[in-house]
């Protein structure tokens, strides 16, 4: 879930105050501009309180005073003296709107500045630069609270400190706020995480609640995303976790027969045919999901595996007959083609080497195993 390095907002930033221009200013506003000049922000934002306790409709009064609230770093005084300003009216509205664009854009490059920092180091001062990192996102979120680029920067400040719980809050912001493929992945991975954690010991309550908020986001996302692979995956996986693979198997059997031409969801479909042992479902789905893609590698392999699998629980029935079934070697012999593909793209893959050569064995290729074996322990070795 971690993230390397963030982008910079690339805009010019600025902090325009015009003095010129204004219409008759009142003596408190005059005298608060020339505290602005001489950078005495105290007396300049008392100056102001007293403009706004005489004239709450001043809006030249608002707007100074969320500019100085501005230069303090009082983000959150900032944004409410602004919107009492254009409460009042929207004189300064253009005014308001490039001085907030500047601080946002200043608090996310130093954000992102700051959590770069952090990834370059190690120890403590990593965890210092990460939580002056997240502390300048949320300001940069007070500046602007529907600024999706800011939550998912802090987002990704909490998903590398490991304080998934906290990236919880603004990953559900932007999933609020637009339709977004990793909010969706990331949500149910915590969630199903904490699920299982929750599950392991033996809070049925906290699993139950957890495995139903990883589906609702990953449904979500399948929604938004129907092809996404990661999506669905994560989905069935959440599906069999939470001990619901029926509502999981149920689902899948709909998209496929509502979009027979996906292979995404015959695959996922196949995977689950394949958990549950109904090894002809299984070959069926990954067949047809082979044939509108191919090169659909994963689908290769699991079909590889559905063979394998329904080999050896045919064998296994047959020695416990004390007979022999050459219909076990007839499916050990289907996957050899499958795994042979598979590893032809896939050439450093040792498992999967040794489950060919563990395959050849089986159906009395002995040279032809010895070498998927040899192929496999050369990988390991790293010769």
């Amino acid at each position: 879930m971690k993230k390397s390095f963030l982008v910079f907002i690339s805009f010019s930033l600025f902090a325009i105050m015009a003095f010129s221009g204004f219409e008759c200013a009142s003596t408190d506003i005059t005298s608060a501009k020339l505290y602005i000049q001489q950078k005495n922000y105290d007396k300049a934002i008392d100056a102001l309180q007293k403009e706004i306790t005489k004239n709450p409709k001043s809006e030249e009064g608002y707007y100074l005073m969320g500019y100085l609230y501005g230069e303090r770093e009082e983000y959150s005084k900032m944004v409410t003296a602004f919107n009492n300003g254009l409460a009042v009216g929207k004189k300064y509205e253009k005014e308001i709107k490039q001085t907030k664009k500047s601080y946002w854009g200043n608090c996310f490059n130093k954000g992102a500045q700051l959590f770069n920092k952090a990834n370059t180091i190690k120890g403590d001062s990593s965890k210092i630069y990460y939580e002056k990192s997240a502390a300048t996102f949320q300001q940069a979120i007070e500046i602007e609270p529907d600024s999706v680029d800011a939550y998912r920067n802090l987002s990704y400040v909490y998903l590398n400190m490991t304080r998934y719980q906290d990236a919880i809050v603004p990953l559900k912001k932007i999933a609020s706020l637009r339709k977004d493929k990793e909010t969706y992945k990331l949500l149910g991975q915590i969630y199903a995480d904490n699920g299982a954690k929750s599950k392991e010991a033996k809070d049925t309550v906290a699993a139950n609640a957890n495995f139903e908020e990883a589906i609702k986001y990953l449904e979500e996302g399948r929604k938004a995303f129907p092809d996404d692979q990661e999506i669905l995956t994560e989905l069935s996986n959440a599906y069999i976790t939470a001990n619901k693979a029926d509502i999981a198997m149920e689902t899948f059997r709909l998209l496929v027969e509502k979009n027979p031409e996906n292979h995404a969801f015959r695959y996922n479909y196949g995977v689950l045919l394949l958990g549950s042992n109904n090894f002809p479902e299984a070959e069926s789905q990954f067949l047809a999901a082979l044939d509108v893609k191919p090169d659909y590698a994963n689908a290769t392999y699991n079909l590889a595996v559905t063979y394998v699998k329904w080999g050896a629980e045919l064998q296994k029935k047959a020695e416990a007959e004390s007979k022999n079934d050459p219909v076990a070697i007839e499916k050990y012999n289907l996957a050899i083609p499958q795994l042979i593909a598979f590893v032809d793209n896939n050439q450093n893959d040792a498992a999967v080497w040794e489950l060919l050569g563990k395959v050849y064995s089986v159906t009395g290729k002995t040279n032809d195993a010895k070498a998927a074996f040899d192929k496999a322990d050369k990988i390991r070795s790293g010769k």
